[in-house]
């Protein structure tokens, strides 16, 4: 198992761990600052020391309870000391769409219906699948001026754990369509306050400020009810 310690502080950009497990380029720690991939945020990057030598992460999972590290040669072995430093510039790209992200989804969930059915973030924004009835270009572009008039009012985003059955009870706080991952019995909340709360187990900026502004970009028409946003931060 390796300790998540990303799950509670987004801002920290260098820990000291212990490798308990080295397959050749792939690696485990007990606890780790580095965000692996899932819920369509890519991993994190950077590079991890150890005694002079460098090796840089490539990529990040999780697997059966441990993160599993990809770093670009072998000779690490189980028992060193290193020091992991992240690609901050990546990471903080990836706290700021992903925030953006959530402002969007939590408009149209609350204004148009709308629930997400997939996404995928990128450093500059990303993109967003909602099943959303009828497909109005305008009504999107609309939708993303009054997001960011709510980014305008730089809203605190606090991270706590709810019990499953407190989430359930709470319909509010579903924005997937896909409903609940099975077999988790405590969740995770993002909670943009005053605004909208959901499980999430990525990264965020610490108040809406830090996004910038949302652009549109485009949207597609994927099928029935099944609508496609792009969007851009800058």
């Amino acid at each position: 198992m390796t300790k998540q310690l990303y799950l509670q502080d987004h801002y920290q950009k260098e820990f000291e761990a212990t490798v308990t497990k080295a397959e050749g380029k792939f690696i485990e720690l007990d606890q780790s600052f580095f965000c692996p991939e899932g819920g369509g945020q890519p991993s994190d990057q950077g590079v991890i020391h150890r005694n002079g030598d460098e090796f840089k992460l490539l990529h990040c999972k999780k697997q059966a309870g441990a993160i599993v590290c990809e770093v670009d040669r072998e000779g690490l072995i189980e028992g060193d000391r290193i020091v992991g430093i992240i690609d901050w510039a990546r990471r903080y790209n990836l706290m700021r769409s992903h925030t953006a992200a959530h402002v969007i989804s939590g408009y149209f969930a609350k204004n148009l219906g709308a629930l997400i059915t997939g996404n995928q973030l990128s450093l500059d924004g990303g993109r967003i699948d909602f099943n959303l009835e009828q497909f109005d270009k305008e009504k999107i572009i609309a939708a993303l001026e009054e997001c960011n008039k709510i980014i305008a009012q730089d809203l605190p985003v606090k991270i706590y754990w709810m019990s499953r059955e407190e989430v359930e009870k709470n319909p509010h706080l579903l924005k997937l369509a896909a409903g609940l991952p099975s077999g988790i019995k405590e969740l995770r909340i993002v909670d943009i306050v005053g605004f909208d709360a959901q499980p999430d187990g990525g990264t965020h900026i610490s108040h809406l400020n830090e996004i910038g502004s949302i652009i549109f970009e485009r949207a597609d028409n994927k099928g029935k009810n099944n609508r496609r946003l792009y969007f851009k931060i800058i």
